[in-house]
């Protein structure tokens, strides 16, 4: 575990409750040289405030991520800067494990897996971004280091990246112009020639897709706009020739598949896919005619570090038992939540699915059936004693928090 001191942005807009759930998880992290910098709209601030941890707070209510970000980086004392978005918890070695690669002077950046929405299953693995705006998956197991080129570069999720802070500075941090989709992107393609990204398969947050002015909680999107420009936008700045034409195609193509599965599901109507086609067609006028300004250096950060209070490597307790027992497991819970990373599975006797997901009192909770699939791709009945699957469960996490 590298003794380097990071500084961690995690920025939030309208979601105080997801935000309050991310900080609390990050109470459960082994890294123990850290700071916290919440960039957030004034009334989260403020409940932050109220919390009375050591958090650095910047308050900021604009749509814009880049320049939210931005804003954190103007107050990150640390060597290394990670971010994780407010609707994601990170696994307890989730930073010890995404910074680590740093102690290579020639790494610059570092990415980890997201799990989705049932916190099992994978949200995002490895891949490359290219500068055509278009994904490149790697088939990637273990910690890898891989160099980059201004048309092709290892692609860092935003809930879960870190950069060399001086780097990100030099480079003029992220580019307000995209203020959402593709603003990491265009992080990658900037720093490619300047360093190594590592790839860390093991440094892990689950992600849970809330609700935004952008998105619905059933993850419907309430506007294309943004998208759009910054595709548009990222061609124009990515490729020598940028083929607009061609950018267009594949972005309507990809957008009416995603809402033509809305539609087969009950969850978005014709009016609304109507008015979605149109907010992107909108958008991506507007990218195409956005001025690309030049990005200047950013300034070092005038505040001192900030070390946030975290559990660092302790001790890890599993709790299981049947749904009947569920009230007595959340109770012991949260007993033993105050001072150890502590996960509760509550099996009932039936083929239920699994999830996962990461209470408000602090603990983690697997629920599903003794004879349901834990992963999406599993299969749909599992034949297995309640101790049998006891320890299958407790295998599959055990990689990433402790358990005794």
């Amino acid at each position: 575990m590298t003794a380097t001191q990071i500084s961690v942005i995690v920025v939030s807009r309208h979601r105080p409750a997801a935000l309050q759930r991310c900080l609390l998880g990050l109470t459960q992290q082994d890294h123990t040289d850290f700071e916290v910098i919440v960039v957030a709209d004034p009334q989260a601030a403020a409940e932050v405030a109220a919390l009375a941890k050591p958090i650095k707070l910047v308050a900021f209510d604009q749509a814009n991520i880049s320049a939210a970000r931005n804003a954190g980086l103007a107050q990150a004392a640390g060597a290394v800067v990670a971010f994780i978005d407010d609707d994601a918890v990170a696994e307890p070695t989730w930073l010890s494990r995404l910074v680590a690669p740093f102690s290579d002077a020639r790494v610059i950046a570092s990415t980890g897996y997201v799990r989705g929405r049932n916190g099992i299953s994978y949200q995002w693995k490895a891949c490359e971004i290219g500068a055509d705006a278009q994904d490149h998956a790697l088939q990637i197991d273990a910690l890898t280091l891989r160099a980059g080129t201004p048309q092709l570069a290892v692609k860092t999720q935003g809930t879960n990246c870190a950069f060399r802070a001086d780097t990100l500075r030099a480079i003029g941090g992220f580019d307000p112009s995209f203020r959402f989709y593709l603003d990491e992107a265009d992080v990658n393609l900037r720093m490619a020639t300047l360093g190594l990204t590592a790839i860390v398969p093991e440094a892990q947050v689950h992600h849970g897709f809330e609700a935004s002015a952008r998105r619905a909680a059933n993850r419907v999107p309430l506007s294309l706009f943004d998208i759009a420009a910054s595709t548009a936008l990222f061609l124009r700045r990515h490729q020598s020739a940028p083929d607009l034409a061609m950018g267009l195609r594949q972005l309507s193509h990809r957008e009416a598949q995603r809402l033509s599965q809305h539609r087969r599901t009950g969850r978005l109507n014709a009016r609304a896919e109507t008015d979605l086609l149109l907010s992107m067609a909108k958008g991506w006028a507007a990218g195409c005619t956005e001025p690309l300004s030049p990005l200047a250096p950013l300034v070092q950060p005038k505040t001192g570090f900030l070390n946030f209070p975290s559990f660092g490597p302790s001790k890890g307790s599993v709790l299981c038992g049947r749904f009947w027992q569920k009230s007595a497991l959340m109770n012991a819970a949260k007993h033993s939540a105050q001072s150890r990373v502590t996960t509760v599975i509550c099996l009932s006797p039936t083929a239920r699915p699994h999830q996962m997901r990461f209470q408000p009192e602090g603990f983690w909770l697997q629920t599903g059936g003794l004879f349901g699939r834990s992963t999406r791709d599993g299969p749909r009945l599992v034949f297995s004693s309640f101790q049998n699957r006891i320890l299958q469960e407790t295998a599959r996490f055990a990689a990433f928090r402790p358990i005794n």
